[in-house]
């Protein structure tokens, strides 16, 4: 099974929430205000520019190419030019102009979550999980700071659970 099923228009846009929340670590409010005028080509590359997040802090987040592609899915199937990229879907089908709540966004988390057989499980685990996949991945704290808005760096490795690993330790391998 795939969740969510793609080949719904409904389903379109719930992969495009899940992908933004694991893929470009925002909070519920940043993306059910995300406007399309907010996607922009910068420096060779699409990113959500211009984004103010908490404590009012603008951060510019690149996104990957697999959320992009699934961007592109669901703006062509909904026919979204221009204002909010996420909209409710009416039970009949139909794409309503209003914008979608941030709630709408928990929800989605939720039942994607519990088709797959996992409790509890909100959107801010999925901000989480790609601060940690970045940091795994050999991603710089720094970056994944910028990456989630935080204004420090303590509060990022509290984020990632950060502990020091004496076993293999970081300046092992220095080259001297």
């Amino acid at each position: 099974m795939v969740v969510p099923d793609r080949s719904t228009l409904k389903g379109k846009r719930d992969y495009v929430i899940l992908a933004l929340l694991v893929g470009c670590a925002l909070r519920r409010n940043e993306l059910a205000e995300l406007d399309v005028e907010t996607i922009q080509q910068r420096e060779g590359r699409w990113v959500l520019a211009d984004l103010e997040g908490k404590g009012r802090r603008i951060r510019t987040v690149a996104i990957p190419i697999w959320v992009k592609q699934g961007i592109n899915a669901w703006m062509t199937a909904a026919g979204i030019e221009d204002g909010r990229l996420l909209r409710s879907i009416s039970k009949s089908g139909k794409i309503n102009r209003d914008t979608l709540s941030d709630w709408a966004v928990w929800s989605v988390v939720e039942q994607s979550s519990k088709q797959i057989g996992i409790e509890h499980f909100g959107a801010h685990d999925l901000r989480r999980t790609c601060a940690k996949l970045c940091r795994k991945n050999g991603g710089d704290l720094e970056q994944i700071k910028f990456l989630l808005g935080h204004s420090s760096i303590q509060t990022t490795e509290r984020y990632l659970g950060s502990e020091q690993d004496i076993e293999i330790a970081v300046n092992d391998n220095l080259g001297l």
